[in-house]
């Protein structure tokens, strides 16, 4: 994700980390091509005159403005949810952490170091390795580090070999919080509510899960691809004979609002991503790992990550 101010003056035609300039350009540059060839040759095509005038781009325009809105509302909608998915997220980690350490009646101090004898501790350190899990499932990567440091073995061998580790670790947390209340540890009313707390976490990443694995129709992203390329391309025998040498210049300004509309849409449709509008899910993760481990009481925590040429991942 992109973190800047909104830059000022010049500057603002000349940013190009998370523009969508870097996606299209080569396209951008061919149709620029195509547009100044026209424009030399005035729209002749050896002997023959090829002649359009602008009412056809006009009425083609306004639909396929309204459909390329209508598409990044619709991909906008996916990305803001997917944050409100993930701000849910952050909620229930630092409330289960909250429970976790108020509800359990374990007279013992918390001492982080304790991980496999102290269920406190071990479910606090579990919700960590979960959002990494969750984080690594939606992007498709693997990493054991993140999950060995904060299993124990028995547990991070399960989640190993797993298909769904995010499952297998809100299982995990089931088995223990009933292992409390059948030995005492916790009243079952306050298990209830701690249970809710896991049937939420639970409810968040299977909503990621379905953001990911349900794309917008391909046929209706083909048709606007399709549609937006016919119009720049064809847009320069339309506007030569009235525009003259400004074609190039009308046509890359149409071209780069069509295919910028188009990319900006496919970049932001798939949310957990790597892309630089993407939702920085590797800093989310930390922010978690650093508000848990402060409220174990753990003083070695690790430093918030920071943007690296405005970016966040």
């Amino acid at each position: 994700m992109i973190v800047r101010e909104r830059p000022s003056g010049l500057r603002l035609f000349l940013v190009l980390r998370g523009s969508v300039l870097q996606r299209i350009r080569l396209t951008l540059l061919l149709n620029i091509l195509l547009a100044t060839l026209v424009t030399i040759v005035h729209g002749n095509l050896f002997s023959i005159k090829i002649t359009l005038t602008a009412i056809p781009f006009t009425l083609i325009g306004l639909p396929l403005a309204i459909f390329l809105g209508f598409r990044n509302t619709t991909a906008y909608d996916r990305y803001w949810e997917a944050r409100k998915l993930w701000g849910e997220i952050v909620h229930r980690a630092r409330s289960l952490s909250r429970q976790c350490q108020g509800f359990l009646q374990i007279p013992d101090p918390i001492d982080s170091t304790h991980r496999e004898t102290d269920a406190r501790v071990r479910m606090v350190h579990r919700t960590i390795a979960f959002v990494h899990a969750l984080r690594l499932q939606l992007r498709n990567q693997r990493d054991e580090a993140p999950l060995q440091k904060w299993l124990t073995c028995a547990e991070f061998a399960s989640v190993r070999a797993a298909q769904d580790p995010t499952s297998t670790l809100m299982l995990h947390m089931g088995r223990d919080l009933g292992a409390c209340v059948r030995s005492g540890q916790i009243d079952p009313c306050l298990a209830a509510t701690m249970d809710a707390t896991l049937s939420s976490l639970t409810a968040s990443a299977a909503s990621c899960e379905r953001i990911k694995n349900t794309p917008i129709p391909f046929s209706y992203t083909l048709l606007l691809h399709r549609t937006a390329y016919m119009y720049c391309f064809l847009l320069p025998f339309g506007l030569v004979d009235t525009t003259g040498f400004m074609t190039p210049f009308v046509v890359g300004i149409v071209a780069y609002t069509f295919f910028g509309l188009d990319a900006l849409g496919d970049e932001i449709e798939e949310p957990f991503g790597l892309e630089s509008n993407d939702l920085p899910l590797d800093t989310l993760c930390r922010a978690i790992e650093i508000n848990l481990c402060e409220s174990l009481g753990e003083k070695d925590l690790p430093l918030p990550l920071q943007a690296t040429n405005f970016q966040l991942t």
